[in-house]
């Protein structure tokens, strides 16, 4: 019988599997009695009996050599039940058959597998005290709930508009709570790794692409809860408004160059004042680092992040009877409106305009400017109330030079 060219692919995958795996269990068979039976001729072997298995009978054959290997694995944990030999190398075993298996199949797949499985059993010794002495308890639950509010509360809440103004969307106040938890996690695992200096100002730079907002409400909470930190938390802050100055360009350049043009100055005298800004914090925090190590205490706080959703809610429903009282009467109006909630929602509805060829680019950049500003008042808002007076007196001048850098260019090139 001949054998098509995919088949042959998928036996020498199979094969490559089979050494990948065998070879990192060999390395961890061990001496003497309590010596583990399976090598690297055992999963080698074993994968190749899964192609073959397919190769001859299909499912039904896999099957039953999966359900052989499987019994043999039993019997042999149960005579060397003594020396407590651990289930992984029998649970592999099985998988290195169905791996075998699936390479007659997907070839793809089956090698990607094959290597995650290799790695995996080869991070025992890392994984392990990852686990047992890096990671702490309130760690670990901070990390299910997340992965809880993503996973499962998410993909269940409504996507559709209502309450007052039809302004009010569930999931989108809940995709703030899960960003505000997600930024505090990155927050902590970056003061974790790098220290709380350079740390949380890197995580706010990185997280202010996602929400600036959020971002500023993470660091804010996290510098009302650890006061020492609040140089810190402050420039990763103020960081994250140079991110949204950088995404509002990149938007802008996808949607209308001749807008990125006219508002290049601005945005680039912007981000400079904000960088400058937040790079004084992070330099004085590297100079005088907070007096105690990496806190190790949670991630995040839910309540804050609940807060922090309530707040933006708050206020997009107040933009929603904004522009149902002044309609369509301007553009600066909508942008101004749409940028309490998202500076490049308003500048993305301007630059289509533009694109469109309905409104020249010149008239374009005070309704963008606008939005920005009205935004940069939403991160106002949400620092006073989630860090309080004083974390806000830290991050408030940050903000203002941001909009006195563009506003100011913005008149000087007129």
């Amino acid at each position: 019988m001949l054998l098509a060219e995919s088949a042959w692919l998928g036996l020498a995958v199979a094969l490559g599997v089979g050494l990948l795996i065998g070879l990192e269990r060999e390395r961890r068979k061990g001496e003497g009695p309590t010596r583990v039976s399976a090598g690297i001729r055992t999963f080698t072997v074993t994968a190749l009996l899964g192609a073959s298995a397919v190769l001859t009978g299909g499912d039904a054959m896999l099957t039953v050599a999966a359900a052989a290997v499987g019994a043999l694995a039993v019997v042999s944990y149960w005579r060397s039940l003594a020396q407590d030999p651990g289930t992984t190398t029998g649970i592999a075993l099985v998988l290195t058959t169905l791996l075998g298996g699936l390479a007659m199949r997907d070839a793809p797949v089956a090698g990607a597998l094959g290597v995650t499985v290799a790695v995996l059993l080869a991070g025992k010794s890392w994984m392990h005290n990852f686990v047992r002495h890096v990671i702490t308890q309130a760690e670990l639950r901070d990390a299910l709930m997340l992965a809880a509010a993503t996973l499962v509360v998410l993909p269940l809440i409504p996507d559709r508009y209502i309450g007052p103004f039809d302004a009010f969307n569930p999931r989108t106040t809940w995709i703030v709570v899960v960003l505000m938890m997600a930024v505090g996690a990155l927050g902590h695992v970056a003061q974790r790794l790098l220290g709380p200096g350079i740390g949380l100002a890197a995580a706010g730079l990185a997280s202010g692409f996602v929400s600036s907002i959020a971002t500023i409400g993470s660091m804010g909470e996290r510098a009302r809860r650890t006061p020492a930190l609040m140089r810190p938390a402050a420039a990763g802050a103020v960081l994250s408004t140079v991110a949204t100055v950088l995404q509002m360009a990149a938007v802008l350049g996808t949607l209308s160059i001749a807008t990125l043009e006219a508002l290049h100055v601005p945005l680039l005298c912007a981000g400079i004042a904000a960088a400058s800004y937040g790079a004084i914090f992070a330099l004085r925090t590297v100079r005088d680092p907070p007096p105690h190590g990496p806190d190790a205490g949670h991630a995040f706080s839910l309540k804050t992040a609940l807060v922090l959703a309530v707040t933006v809610s708050a206020v997009t429903v107040l933009s929603a009877a904004l522009e149902a009282n002044f309609g369509t009467r301007g553009l600066i109006v909508a942008a101004a409106v749409a940028g309490f909630v998202d500076a490049h929602a308003a500048a993305a509805s301007v630059a289509s305009l533009v694109a469109a060829g309905r409104l020249p680019a010149a008239d374009a950049v005070v309704p963008i400017l606008v939005g920005l500003t009205t935004n940069t008042l939403t991160k106002a808002i949400v620092a006073f109330t989630v860090g309080k007076a004083r974390f806000a007196g830290q991050i408030v001048p940050g903000l203002v030079l941001l909009l006195v850098g563009a506003w100011v260019a913005f008149m000087l090139s007129r």
